[in-house]
């Protein structure tokens, strides 16, 4: 297993749609147990494969507090969303930024696991959030998307700040 690079925002590459996974093999295997290692080591609860240069419809997700229960979905798809939960979000590519997001309080997601197998969950509270934001990124959009501009332009000045200091 490998600690993947993760991109960060504004970088481009973020923004592209990711292809659907149309065999699941060991390939795929590998990227899953890479992706889990990153996002353990990173610390968070959910990476997406576009987060680590993958364009590919792949996430990790693990909301377990001993860090014990990773999940993955390939092609994930939400068939059904139901209520509204407005929280707190971060994201691995949007490093030291936490703002509030309204997502779907309860939804069902359809997927391939590990082995190829078709499956369903529900998932409310913390796992519905992570989903739904993790597949975002595989539509190529991020959690500051749903921020009102001039919040996401004090985030763009603050990390274009920082990229200054770094540098």
């Amino acid at each position: 297993m490998a600690i993947l690079q993760i991109l960060h925002h504004p970088d481009p590459r973020l923004r592209k749609k990711s292809k659907k996974i149309a065999r699941v093999n060991d390939e795929i295997t590998t990227l899953i147990d890479d992706m889990l290692e990153t996002m353990y080591a990173a610390p968070g609860v959910g990476l997406a494969a576009p987060q680590i240069n993958r364009q590919v419809r792949l996430i990790v997700v693990d909301v377990s507090k001993e860090k014990d229960q990773p999940m993955s979905f390939i092609n994930p798809e939400i068939v059904k969303k139901e209520g509204k939960h407005k929280g707190e979000e971060g994201c691995l590519s949007v490093p030291g930024f936490y703002e509030e997001v309204e997502r779907s309080e309860k939804i069902e997601v359809k997927a391939l696991d590990r082995n190829g197998k078709e499956f369903s969950i529900e998932a409310e509270g913390l796992l519905s959030v992570c989903i739904q934001h993790e597949i975002d990124h595989l539509n190529g959009k991020l959690f500051v998307d749903y921020l009102s501009r001039l919040k996401q332009n004090r985030i763009m000045k603050k990390i274009q700040k920082q990229e200054r200091l770094n540098i």
